[in-house]
């Protein structure tokens, strides 16, 4: 995996450097520290994931992560920041961003990051998910809930109960494959990327009880 690093203090990104490069397969390739000099090295280098700080002189990460987006599709982009504000995560994901990553996460985040970005994923921080989902369980439980259809708030309500898909089939009398097609909606309605993100919301929202 080769990585474009960018970040604007000499310190951070040698220790994120020498932290990728302890992972056998992961090649640092490129160094920036500041946002307007990323495209020239991605241009030069052509990493497969540039890991970017989200506040950087010149272009900041949101900035540089559109960028990217729009002159080097191939390459995905993973951002870090030390901050897990709502606002700034949404701005990355829509701006093109494949993960967000809290500074303070454990080593082995931003490695699980890098990997899930690199096979077409997306990869937010625990932290980062946490903050996301208690915004939706806050500000759209009922409007999310009640923009769900009959069918699909059983099946949400069967979930809190912890019934697997082929049980709720079952309980519902209809077949395993609706139960996913109806999963799959609810996830796109109420604006969770994971499953374990509806099971959570599900729980919250008081359907389960």
């Amino acid at each position: 995996m080769r990585v474009l690093l960018a970040d604007d203090h000499t310190l951070v990104r040698a220790g994120i450097r020498r932290l990728l490069e302890s992972v056998e397969d992961i090649e640092v390739v490129a160094e920036a520290d500041n946002g307007n000099a990323v495209s020239d090295l991605v241009a030069l280098k052509h990493p497969d994931v540039a890991l970017i700080d989200l506040s950087m002189p010149g272009k900041n990460g949101l900035e540089v992560a559109a960028e990217l987006r729009r002159r080097f599709p191939e390459t995905v982009v993973v951002i870090m920041s030390m901050h897990a504000d709502v606002s700034y995560v949404r701005t990355a994901l829509d701006n093109g961003a494949a993960g967000f990553v809290v500074k303070e996460a454990a080593p082995a985040e931003l490695e699980l990051a890098l990997r899930a970005a690199c096979a077409g994923q997306t990869f937010l921080s625990p932290k980062v998910s946490s903050r996301m989902l208690d915004t939706y369980v806050r500000r759209g439980r009922a409007s999310g809930l009640d923009a769900l259809s009959p069918r699909q708030r059983e099946i949400l309500a069967l979930m809190a109960r912890g019934r697997a898909t082929k049980e709720i089939a079952a309980d519902l009398g209809i077949s395993a494959k609706t139960v996913e097609t109806h999963r799959a909606r609810m996830m796109e309605i109420l604006g969770v990327r994971r499953s374990a993100e509806l099971l959570r919301l599900a729980v919250q929202s008081s359907l389960g009880g």
